[in-house]
């Protein structure tokens, strides 16, 4: 019922966000005489903001075309490398027919927002890598004819990922997939599976989250197991090719996103209105970059994330030593070859200080030259895959450290 509300609600906004926008551009456009008039700046910056809290926001384009390498301009081509019912997976194919540079397997999040937000991760890496990335497909969009996808599930697209890139990739996970990600690759190296992936680089992820909990830790251990599934489930509406399948909506996460620092968010769309009419349009431009990706959020298999929430935050099975994927139990220790690399923000209010970390003591079996750590100082959440500091501080790092593994 709340996901049909929700969808009224949208088919009730559209007529105004289709008014504001056109009344933005009466006010802006230089044939237009109102935007002449004394006011009209005021009234242009508020109809778009109008236009911009109102309006649905799809899943932005990737809209890397191109990358510079050693001073020359190459083309990249977005090609989908292998398709599953839930993710594909993205290759960003260079023109210029290198094929010696590290094969970077990006395991972006499942957790609300589309593969896109990490489309800075991507750009940066892609002058000196080969790089893939899982695209996670929408769960409306998905028909109830392909069956659930549970957080095994996820391990299992994991490891065939890795095997289809071959035994010379590296795997580099954000945030949530830090957890499957070494579960997939402690599972392989139990099986002395000889395509294991040269190394793993783990940022920003919960892997232990008895290490400084933060605020999303605590909504997940404060609340039963049961609560989550009453009030976040929801199935998708008719309209949809996954109608009747059984959902955590991402217009709830995207409430939850709101929720943790809403005055951020006022004084951020505040601002957005007050470089509109003083003009900046490089600070709005960026805003609407930031909120074009922000907004656009996806619906999460009911499966996963329920399996998410009682397996990684409410049992913490992964650092506890008690998960088991297909019946066979996670052990990270079994990992020798493979070397990693843990990367954690000073200031991320997501996952806390420690609990990436964390994966450097549960892979004891990882030789010490092997393993590195960094905590990136300045740094919050987002910071660590997108921005000033990724670029100059966190990638440099990355970069050395795959090329010192391969």
């Amino acid at each position: 019922m709340l996901y049909d509300l929700h969808e009224i609600q949208r088919s009730f906004l559209a007529p105004l966000a289709a008014f504001s926008d056109t009344s933005s551009q009466l006010f802006t456009h230089p044939f237009s005489p109102l935007s002449y008039t004394p006011l009209s700046k005021q009234m242009a910056a508020g109809y778009e903001l109008v236009h911009r809290l109102g309006k649905d926001y799809e899943k932005p384009a990737w809209g890397l075309t191109e990358t510079s390498i050693n001073g020359q301009t190459v083309g990249i081509t977005e090609t989908c490398f292998m398709h599953k019912p839930f993710c594909n997976l993205i290759h960003f194919e260079r023109d210029n027919g290198i094929s010696d540079d590290p094969k970077i397997l990006l395991v972006a999040p499942l957790s609300g927002h589309h593969a896109t937000l990490l489309r800075d991760t991507v750009r940066t890496m892609l002058p000196d890598h080969d790089v893939y990335v899982t695209d996670w497909v929408d769960a409306r969009m998905v028909p109830l004819s392909e069956g659930p996808f549970h957080l095994d599930d996820y391990v299992y697209y994991i490891q065939e990922f890795i095997r289809a890139l071959g035994p010379n990739v590296h795997v580099m996970s954000v945030c949530q997939p830090t957890v499957p990600v070494l579960a997939a690759i402690s599972l392989m190296a139990s099986a002395n599976d000889p395509l294991l992936p040269k190394s793993m680089i783990m940022m920003g992820g919960p892997i232990d989250t008895r290490q400084s909990p933060t605020q999303v830790n605590r909504l997940a251990t404060t609340k039963p197991y049961a609560w989550f599934e009453d009030n976040l489930i929801h199935r998708v509406p008719i309209k949809y090719p996954g109608a009747g399948r059984r959902v955590y909506p991402g217009f709830l996460q995207h409430a939850g996103f709101l929720a943790m620092n809403p005055d951020r968010h006022l004084h951020s769309h505040y601002d957005f209105y007050r470089h509109l009419i003083k003009g900046d349009e490089d600070d709005a431009a960026a805003h609407r970059r930031f909120y074009d990706e922000y907004n656009a959020v996806l619906d999460m298999p009911a499966e996963f994330y329920l399996d998410t929430i009682k397996t990684v935050f409410q049992e913490e099975r992964l650092p506890r030593g008690t998960w088991e994927v297909g019946g066979q139990l996670v052990k990270p220790a079994d990992i020798h070859s493979v070397a990693l690399f843990t990367i954690e923000g000073e200031l991320d209010d997501i996952s806390g200080l420690g609990q990436t970390r964390a994966a450097q003591d549960l892979c004891s079996g990882i030789p010490a030259a092997s393993k590195q750590h960094f905590t990136a100082k300045g740094c919050g959440h987002y910071g660590i895959f997108s921005g000033s500091r990724w670029r100059t501080m966190i990638y440099p790092k990355i970069k050395e450290f795959i090329r010192h593994s391969a």
